[in-house]
């Protein structure tokens, strides 16, 4: 059995353990080639930042603290695979863990296509709070892309970065 960790806000730990990890009702979404429906985990690896990676992205969504859900999925189940804006191939549980390993790749998500059980959940847990990439996870070094206040509305410490892309000119 391969095991998938699912990060989530703390306060949501209970309900989870309780009632498993459930599909949510997206009205409308529709399903293309880069995005799926379905419960977003990472495989467990020997690197724990590259399972752990989007710590650091989900946080940006408002919640304060992140848990680790740890499920164990069938090696044979069927879950999609890829980097997060390409295109999602199908295969296999065990397959996506090996693919995981393999590439060491920033920016993997795998979806499995269903609801998790709380029987399928062994444990759910705290995890370090500054793992990870935000925005994408080659923007490590380069500037935003655009610095106006529209753009980064709501961002931490955004009227700072609009202040000094203005002052340097930097602003694109």
């Amino acid at each position: 059995m391969a095991q998938f960790v699912h990060i989530s806000d703390a306060k949501n730990a209970r309900s989870i353990r309780r009632n498993g990890l459930r599909l949510s009702r997206a009205h409308g979404m529709v399903e293309t080639a880069f995005t799926k429906a379905g419960i977003f985990a990472l495989p467990v690896i020997e690197n724990f930042l590259i399972s752990h990676q989007w710590v650091r992205e989900l946080k940006r969504r408002g919640f304060r603290e992140a848990v680790g859900v740890y499920c164990t999925i069938p090696d044979s189940e069927i879950v999609w695979a890829g980097r997060y804006n390409a295109a999602k191939q199908q295969m296999t549980a065990v397959q996506a863990a090996g693919l995981l390993r393999q590439t060491q790749m920033l920016g993997f998500e795998t979806i499995i296509p269903r609801s998790v059980p709380p029987c399928e959940i062994r444990y759910v847990r705290a995890i370090p709070q500054i793992l990870g990439w935000r925005y994408f996870p080659e923007a490590k070094g380069r500037p935003p892309y655009c610095g106006c206040s529209y753009c980064q509305r709501g961002n931490i410490k955004s009227r700072g970065l609009q202040e000094r892309l203005t002052r340097g000119g930097a602003a694109r």
